[in-house]
């Protein structure tokens, strides 16, 4: 009886066995299964391409990347995708941050690891956004940041490559949002950006010539409009007051030419100007000089030169802002002092 005993422990142990091998083998072979079917390249003859997110709402969860990268035919499966881009689906949930913004070269010929491989470093093309109206130390500063350049390569893009031409000097290099290759030079990156602006001033030059308005008068007076108005409704009244102010060879006296003078002395480039700044000697000094400055003040958007182009008909020679932001303008220098008191005490 004993030794029946020992002989089914024995049975029961090796079948136990046996079984435990069958699903090891069957576990194992599955993974081999599922990884071919769906872990495995697409197509494995295609061709690298560009892989471009925007960063929008649609583009800025993992699982819509995910669902994106299935719909586009580069992966087979979308949970099989999440499992190789975090290695456990249960990691795997809402990773805003893991994929940035960006072009990538991705190709159906690999893999679901190499791809998740891909997208977890750097893209190789970034996206820049150059708001209006700022100063090409400015600009220098957003893509020194985006683009991890090196101080020296800043100061070569605001000393050397954007000042190739007195011309170009500022003004030209147009605010908007770029797909720029991380390993561009400081130097073709000021040539995309003033390409980018010859672009989008084509359009209004024949109009600047049939005005007999020299295109550099245009980016001058167009860069103090971005920086006085207060926002792009406003822009033609500015451009009115102004041209009326020119007309007359009255001096702009604006503040924001002033700020350009200045620069940052540690409280931005354009802090408000104190009694002092006014006093400044330099021909950019709109106050104690009629006429433009030398040069553009900031880098103007499409509104405020169109602005230019086409400025309100107004018989005003004064304006300010309220405290809201609003515009209230004045023919008489006694009128403005009256919105003055007015509108600002």
């Amino acid at each position: 009886m004993e030794e029946q005993n020992i002989n089914t422990f024995k049975y029961k142990k090796l079948l136990l066995i046996i079984i435990s091998a069958i699903l090891f083998i069957a576990i194992i072979f599955s993974g081999i299964v599922s990884y071919f079917i769906f872990f495995q390249k697409v197509d494995k003859n295609a061709k690298p391409e560009q892989f471009t997110l925007t960063g929008n709402a649609e583009q800025s969860d993992s699982d819509e990347i995910a669902q994106l990268l299935k719909n586009k035919g580069y992966i087979k499966n979308v949970t099989a995708f999440k499992v190789a881009f975090l290695g456990l689906p249960g990691l795997y949930s809402r990773c805003v941050d893991c994929i940035n913004p960006g072009a990538y070269k991705i190709s159906k010929s690999m893999s679901a690891y190499e791809i998740a491989k891909v997208l977890k470093n750097e893209a190789y093309m970034k996206w820049v956004t150059i708001p209006e109206g700022l100063r090409k130390e400015e600009i220098a500063e957003i893509l020194a940041n985006s683009l991890n350049w090196t101080d020296a390569e800043k100061k070569d893009w605001i000393n050397k490559y954007t000042n190739t031409n007195s011309d170009y000097f500022e003004g030209v290099y147009f605010p908007d949002t770029y797909l720029i290759p991380s390993t561009e030079t400081p130097e073709d990156v000021a040539k995309r950006l003033r390409a980018k602006f010859e672009e989008k001033f084509a359009p209004y030059a024949q109009e600047a010539i049939k005005q007999n308005i020299k295109w550099t008068t245009v980016i001058k007076l167009a860069s103090i409009i971005q920086r006085e108005a207060a926002g792009k409704s406003d822009m033609p009244i500015v451009s009115g007051v102004l041209w009326n102010r020119l007309f007359k060879e009255m001096r702009l006296e604006v503040d924001s030419t002033l700020q350009y003078i200045r620069g940052d002395k540690g409280k931005g480039f354009w802090a408000p100007i104190t009694v002092v700044d006014k006093q400044t000697d330099s021909p950019y000094n709109t106050y104690k000089n009629t006429g433009l400055p030398p040069h553009p003040i900031s880098n103007p958007g499409i509104e405020a030169i169109k602005a230019v182009l086409y400025p309100a008909s107004t018989t005003c020679m004064y304006f300010l802002h309220d405290t809201k932001g609003e515009i209230h303008c004045s023919d008489t220098y006694d009128g403005h002092l009256q919105n003055i008191n007015k509108y600002l005490k």
